[in-house]
This record gives C-alpha cells, sequence and structure tokens, in this order.
C-alpha cells in the first residue's frame, strides 16, 4: 500500500508540472500543433531507444516469439515473457532518452491543458482501473 503523502506528492508534482506546461508553452498555442510535437516527440523518444542498440550498442535486442506452455494460467503468462532486451543504457543514451521522454511528458501535458483535461486525476483514474482489472487490464 502506498503512503498517503507519496501519493499526495506525486499529485501535486504532476498539477504542478502541468501548470508550468501552461505558462512556458507560448510557440505551440494550437491544437494542432500540439499534437504534432507529442507524436514527434514520442517518435524521438523511440529513435533514441534505436540509436542505444544501434549505433552506441549499450542495448542488444534479441527477439524470437515468445514461448509458453499450453498448460499455463492467464496468471502465469506474465513469468514466461521476455522483453528482448539486454545489456544496460550507458550514461549517454540515459540522458538522452530522458530528454525525449520529458519532451513527450511535456507535450502530453500541453495537451491535457489545452483540452481542460487534468493529467494528474487521468493518472489517478487510470491507476484505479488497472487495480480493479488486475492482470486482466490486458495491455
Amino acid at each position: 500500500m502506498t503512503d498517503p503523502k507519496d501519493q499526495t506528492a506525486r499529485e501535486e508534482l504532476c498539477c504542478r508540472f502541468q501548470d508550468i506546461v501552461s505558462q512556458y508553452l507560448i510557440r505551440h498555442q494550437s491544437v494542432l500543433d500540439i499534437i504534432s510535437k507529442l507524436q514527434e516527440a514520442s517518435s524521438r523518444t523511440n529513435r533514441a531507444v534505436v540509436k542505444s542498440i544501434t549505433s552506441c550498442g549499450c542495448l542488444k535486442v534479441s527477439a524470437e516469439k515468445q514461448q509458453m506452455p499450453d498448460d499455463i494460467s492467464f496468471t502465469q503468462m506474465k513469468e514466461y515473457m521476455d522483453n528482448h532486451l539486454s545489456g544496460r543504457l550507458c550514461e549517454d543514451c540515459c540522458e538522452v532518452l530522458e530528454d525525449e521522454i520529458g519532451k513527450t511528458l511535456f507535450y502530453l501535458a500541453a495537451l491535457c491543458d489545452v483540452l481542460n483535461l487534468n493529467l494528474s486525476e487521468i493518472m489517478e483514474k487510470e491507476l484505479n482501473r488497472m487495480s480493479t482489472l488486475g492482470i486482466f487490464n490486458l495491455r
């Protein structure tokens, strides 16, 4: 169970982040600009992961069909799933990825703001949905 003080601090952080994004988003006020910038930031995040594999080599991918016994239960399935990654992000790749994920968060918060949505409330609803559905969340 999470400490209520920690939860309150996270909610405040999320709200503060969205408020600051609202203040600092100057050039891309149009929802169309925000959507395209969010997509671009997400693409750059994906590209940074790929570059850590193809250029740096700090991560390696060894992918194949997920192998699971036929007689396992749905709850046991996660034990047999693999992320296909080996290695660890180096300091440089970690820094780049953190920067790109930060930009993605910025434009996600901007999209919430322009649509009058509260990012913290959305996260709380999703957390409750996942907690309620548990492993049957299927994501």
